[in-house]
């Protein structure tokens, strides 16, 4: 029964934009689980969800990542990209993403939080993050992806 109930959960927060304990207990009911208020807080707990900012403004359950860090919705990415991120370029196997003031944290951290392939690593300061790829087709082409999301070219 928990097994099916947190199953539940995980997809009740997909699928709708849930704030509350409240309103995630009544989709639990409408889907015909018996649980109480203390039910749900636990199960949340265990599920490791976190309340995080959808990109509207709103706030929602969402899942934690494995490495603790929020796995965001591709809204939210893309949110913070257009916010943040002033221009992309790269030279050999390096990606520079330059940003408003104190915004690369940000905009790493989201980066970070996504699946890219020949990735090696990233390091940010506070106007700029750096990405190490593979090769510098690799870099090229992360490039291009992520000048898509600025609508700004390097």
């Amino acid at each position: 029964m928990k097994s099916a109930r947190h199953q539940a959960i995980l997809r009740l927060i997909e699928q709708y934009p849930i704030d509350r304990q409240e309103d995630l207990l009544a989709h639990l009911r409408q889907e015909g689980f018996d649980v109480t208020q203390a039910t749900v807080s636990r199960d949340i707990r265990e599920l490791r969800l976190i309340k995080t900012a959808a990109g509207d403004g709103s706030y929602r359950y969402m899942v934690a990542s494995g490495s603790g860090k929020v796995a965001h919705s591709p809204s939210r990415f893309e949110t913070i990209f257009r916010e943040s991120v002033i221009g992309v370029d790269y030279a050999g196997h390096m990606v520079l993403v330059k940003c408003f003031s104190g915004m690369a944290n940000a905009a790493c951290e989201v980066f970070d939080a996504k699946p890219w392939e020949n990735v090696v690593g990233t390091l940010s300061g506070d106007d700029t993050f750096f990405i190490l790829m593979r090769s510098e087709e690799a870099a090229a082409e992360i490039c291009r992806q992520l000048q898509q999301y600025t609508g700004r070219r390097g």
